[in-house]
């Protein structure tokens, strides 16, 4: 059976590239897309912004930390648009189910060993 889902992420990012790697060992066919190389639609965002509110904003990352105080208090729709790399990631559309980031939670829902 064949096991498919769809990460989005950023391709220089290493907690992407260590989910994409132990998913493919455990059987996953990965469609990996760049959300900087082929940004996220307005729907598309809008979609991980109801899964996760805010949580879908990575506050540890150095995009997060360079952006202005106006910049910070967009909606989070608006922010993933004009700045993709602070999309928390990776998000994993699996199915039926939207996860995110690359936790113990994740992978043990996935069957990928932790």
């Amino acid at each position: 059976m064949s096991r498919t889902l769809t990460m989005f992420g950023l391709s220089h990012c290493s907690t992407c590239q260590k989910a994409q790697a132990a998913l493919e060992e455990q059987g996953w066919q990965v469609q990996f897309r760049d959300v900087q190389k082929e940004p996220l639609s307005q729907d598309e965002r809008q979609a991980l912004a109801d899964d996760f509110g805010d949580k879908i904003i990575n506050r540890a990352s150095l995009t997060w930390r360079g952006m202005s105080e106006e910049e910070r208090a967009a909606d989070p729709v608006a922010m993933m648009g004009a700045k993709p790399s602070v999309m928390k990631r990776p998000a994993i559309r699996a199915g039926d189910r939207t996860l995110l980031g690359w936790t113990a939670n994740v992978k043990r829902a996935l069957d990928v060993p932790a």
